[in-house]
């Protein structure tokens, strides 16, 4: 081992020490006026440049600008200054919507989602046929379902003349946190007109309503029951009546209505939207309409990240 001493005008002695090895090394200076850096002293790099470095509990002070990418641990408390709408774009991704209007399936979580917003409506029933004998009553709405977790059930068919109105569709939800849920609107019942004229018609229910519109209008003279309004779960309207002793007809239910939250979601939910209740058809005697269909249901998912 072999060293270098150079001895301070003070008395003090700095050595220059090489390493006792049987291998050949060189030590290159820079060809510059500097000082070297030590281990332990404290120093001031200029104009370097480091290549994948491991930085263990580092303070990197506030830079001017830059790009940080996977950052974890990071709050958004820490951050301060003007964000553009691209850069809003790279923090959080814009909310993915999928709507269904009919049919079953599977609805497949989009990566990295961290939560999802569920509404979800079943079919509306359908109004029946008015008249005097013969007529059909409505049929009744499907339930719309999501996972094994969330039902809500469709309206019920108008019954024959001088029965009920449909009835309303209800919500169960056994996974995910209700926001909302609201069950549909009951049918209304028809009139009876012992001598039905346009002035005076045997008039039909309306349909039961949903959160998201009303049902359908009953018929008037002669006139059919309006459908309820499509992804939106109403009831269809009852047929009217025109000739004396006959009945308008009944109404269908409206379905239920849901808005549903559900954190930490599964990668998949298997999923059915309510079909339309069917209408009634026209009574026998004369001058009669059919009910209207009752509007089919809707189930619409929105994943945050």
């Amino acid at each position: 081992m072999g060293q270098i001493v150079f001895q301070a005008t003070l008395g003090g002695q700095t050595a220059l020490v090489g390493q006792n090895t049987s291998s050949s090394f060189s030590l290159n200076l820079p060809l510059a006026n500097d000082t070297l850096v030590g281990k332990t002293t404290v120093d001031t790099l200029t104009n370097k440049t480091l290549t994948s470095p491991t930085l263990t509990t580092p303070v990197l002070g506030t830079p001017a600008s830059g790009t940080l990418t996977n950052c974890t641990g990071y709050t958004t408390a820490n951050l301060s200054g003007t964000i553009s709408n691209a850069q809003l774009t790279t923090i959080a991704n814009t909310p993915q919507v999928t709507v269904y209007t009919s049919g079953s399936g599977t609805y497949t979580v989009p990566t990295n989602a961290r939560y999802l917003i569920v509404e979800i409506v079943g079919g509306g029933g359908g109004g029946s046929g008015g008249g005097g004998a013969g007529w059909g009553v409505g049929g009744a709405g499907g339930n719309s379902t999501f996972g094994s977790g969330i039902t809500v059930t469709g309206g019920g068919g108008g019954a024959a003349p001088f029965g009920a109105g449909g009835s309303a569709g209800s919500v169960t939800i056994s996974s995910g946190t209700s926001i909302v849920s609201i069950a549909g609107g009951v049918g209304m019942s028809g009139d009876f007109n012992g001598a039905g004229t346009s002035a005076s018609p045997a008039t039909g229910g309306m349909g039961g309503g949903t959160t998201l519109a009303q049902g359908g209008s009953g018929g008037a003279y002669v006139q059919a029951g309006v459908n309820g309004v499509a992804g939106s779960g109403g009831g269809g309207g009852a047929g009217g009546t025109a000739v004396g002793y006959i009945y308008g007809g009944n109404g269908g239910g409206g379905a239920g209505y849901a808005k549903v939250l559900i954190t930490s979601p599964s990668a998949t939910y298997s999923y059915a939207v309510g079909a339309a209740g069917s209408a009634g058809t026209a009574g026998s005697t004369t001058n009669c309409a059919g009910g209207g269909a009752g509007g089919p249901g809707l189930i619409s998912v929105t994943a945050y990240f």
